[in-house]
């Protein structure tokens, strides 16, 4: 499904979720729009605790010409009134999957020292880039540097948030380190419904959750989420569908989220995507998560139950009413030959 002319004109995802809501599924985006959903994962997420060096600041500076100046890209100033520790002399040799702690310090020292946002930016770039390579998503949790750069969500510059996902996306890539960077899920999904719908923040931050939930060990943050990335499959961009979808296929693989998401409340026009017009990146993803859905039975006293719900995602795609079957057989004639092969394993 293409990107919808009315995007463009409306702003955040309260304003887009608030139009869903007239369609039919109020009372639960209603809630996500009045912020009762973020403010419950809030408190559900500051009852646990981790230990954390957030408060510690080293004081390390880059060394001007050294290879970290050159990957984050900074224009170093020198004598900004802390005094400079010598990096060593062999850094300009090293590859980012080569650094050593001492310069993961050096960088979280600036990150958290820097009043430019041009630096942080490029600090965040660098983390990032080093956190692809799981000795460094080590050593920055071992330096406390996971609670310090979480820390830039909250920045007012947008594009420091935006690579402050980022890096945390890279990070996310250790179930260790998800382990610390859950608590700051509820905090990722409001940037979600405030952010401009197709913006960079919304993609980095569904991209950063399709990490956090490949493990069960976010899930339950993300109950009362449902509503919202179902919404997102009919209101973003292609891209961000395809992001949505991969977050709904890692929670529908769990069966203990299964009865959170079948009595979510769905726009209608959810069904609409089963189409030959789909893109087929997205079509597949619909296609998985259909096929982890059919994959749960429920009891014929659940199903009466669920039924009556007008809006939730069962009636809309699981009930024997819904048009979802029909729409699956018309896509036994799709080109594309693996859409057929997953929509005969739906059909199965």
């Amino acid at each position: 499904m293409g990107e919808s002319s009315l995007v463009p004109k409306l702003g955040n995802m309260k304003a887009l979720l608030g139009i869903v809501a007239g369609a039919g599924a109020s009372y639960g985006i209603y809630k996500l729009v009045t912020g009762e959903v973020f403010k419950k994962n809030k408190e559900s997420a500051t009852r646990e605790h981790y230990p954390t060096r957030g408060n510690q600041q080293i004081e390390v500076t880059l060394q001007p010409g050294s290879l970290l100046a050159k990957l984050s890209g900074l224009d170093l100033v020198r004598n900004r009134g802390v005094e400079s520790q010598n990096v060593s002399d062999d850094i300009d040799s090293k590859s980012p999957e080569t650094l050593k702690p001492e310069h993961i310090k050096t960088l979280i020292s600036c990150l958290q020292t820097s009043s430019n946002q041009t630096d942080r930016c490029r600090v965040l770039i660098t983390l990032g880039n080093a956190a692809a390579f799981t000795v460094n998503q080590d050593v920055v949790r071992e330096l406390g540097g996971l609670p310090i750069i979480a820390s830039f969500l909250s920045d007012p510059v947008a594009d420091v948030r935006v690579q402050t996902l980022n890096a945390l996306n890279n990070l996310s890539m250790n179930i260790i380190n998800q382990d610390v960077l859950k608590f700051h899920v509820p905090q990722v999904l409001e940037l979600i419904e405030t952010s401009l719908v197709n913006s960079d923040l919304q993609l980095a931050a569904l991209r950063l959750l399709t990490n956090m939930s490949a493990a069960d060990v976010c899930h339950h943050l993300l109950r009362d989420s449902i509503t919202l990335l179902l919404s997102l499959l009919v209101v973003s961009s292609q891209a961000l569908q395809i992001q949505a979808l991969k977050v709904l296929v890692n929670l529908s693989s769990n069966p203990d989220m299964m009865d959170d998401i079948v009595q979510a409340q769905v726009p209608a026009s959810v069904v609409l995507l089963f189409d030959l017009r789909t893109a087929p990146a997205v079509l597949q993803r619909l296609l998985a998560f259909a096929g982890n859905l059919k994959a749960w039975t429920p009891s014929s006293q659940v199903a009466t139950e669920l039924r009556s719900r007008q809006d939730c995602l069962y009636r809309v795609l699981l009930d024997p009413s819904s048009q979802l079957h029909s729409r699956l057989l018309s896509l036994l004639s799709h080109p594309d030959e693996e859409v057929r092969a997953d929509v005969a394993n739906v059909l199965s």
